[in-house]
């Protein structure tokens, strides 16, 4: 597929390449449209200690070169990537590998969410990390039911965390099906993340939607409770709505886009898709309005 001309363009609108260089070429682009970004390398669900070592790798290669470059970029990863399925200690130690070359760098470490089966075993790494790496994030998804109560939890913590909406297919007993549902959790997440409480904890928020109304949401909220434009950042992905970008910095805000790269795009996208329908038609959206 990567052969053939059409496929390869659908690809790279949503990935950058599959080498690292592919990915810091766009997040220069961005950085010089006044954009801030997240590199990931594509993968997941490593089955060998050898490729997660081999993940961790690339996630240093990514540290460095960011800092050598001088980039305006931070690495964004998943944890099974890093052998979470083959035990938290693997994960642990290739976690505390990024993790602490992160720090020593000044950068942050931005843990990813995955299905509902890891949404503990990652919240809770997460936690007993960032005692000693300050410099890691981590993510919550507004279509679980549970969120509510992991967001008092990182409140408590002070923690940097992504609220994003979910894209794995879930039961309706753990995630909300309905997607007015799913949009008034997060609602209800940007206004408990952006409360004076939580900003009196540390607490630095990042939105990531692609939905005009909740951006508009979380940028109401934060002038409404006098937020400053530096203690929150909105994030989208590559490819989706580059249209929103010039509006957004000329508003005064802070935002981020995750740009993916590797050789496992194929994965990527076939998970995904098959995960949930919806998110086909989503992709699709976004081709049209390209």
């Amino acid at each position: 597929m990567d052969r053939l001309p059409a496929a390869r363009r659908f690809v790279r609108r949503f990935v950058a390449g599959p080498g690292l260089a592919d990915a810091l070429g766009v997040a220069a682009r961005l950085n010089a449209e006044g954009v801030d970004a997240a590199v990931t390398h594509l993968g997941e669900n490593v089955e060998t200690t050898e490729d997660a070592a081999r993940a961790a790798d690339a996630y240093l290669e990514v540290l460095d070169e960011i800092a050598r470059r001088r980039l305006r970029a931070i690495p964004s990863l998943k944890l099974t990537h890093l052998g979470l399925d083959l035990g938290e200690a693997t994960c642990r130690a290739n976690l505390e590998r990024v993790a602490a070359k992160g720090l020593a760098s000044g950068a942050l470490v931005w843990v990813d969410m995955e299905s509902s089966a890891y949404t503990d075993r990652t919240l809770d790494l997460y936690r007993r990390l960032r005692r000693t790496y300050s410099n890691l994030a981590c993510v919550v998804q507004a279509y679980l039911r549970r969120t509510a109560q992991d967001i008092e939890r990182l409140i408590g913590d002070g923690a940097t965390v992504r609220l994003c909406k979910g894209a794995y297919r879930e039961p309706a007993e753990i995630a909300f099906p309905d997607k007015r549902d799913v949009d008034a959790s997060y609602a209800r997440g940007i206004d408990r993340l952006l409360a004076a409480d939580a900003m009196a904890r540390g607490v630095y928020p990042g939105f990531a939607t692609h939905d005009e109304r909740l951006l508009d949401r979380a940028r109401q909220t934060a002038r409404a409770g006098g937020v400053a434009a530096d203690r929150f950042e909105l994030q989208m992905l590559y490819g989706i709505r580059h249209d929103l970008h010039a509006p957004l910095r000329a508003a005064g805000l802070r935002l981020r886009v995750l740009v993916p790269y590797g050789e496992d795009w194929y994965g990527y996208f076939m998970r995904r898709l098959a995960e949930r329908p919806a998110n086909l038609a989503f992709f699709f959206r976004q081709l049209l309005r390209g």
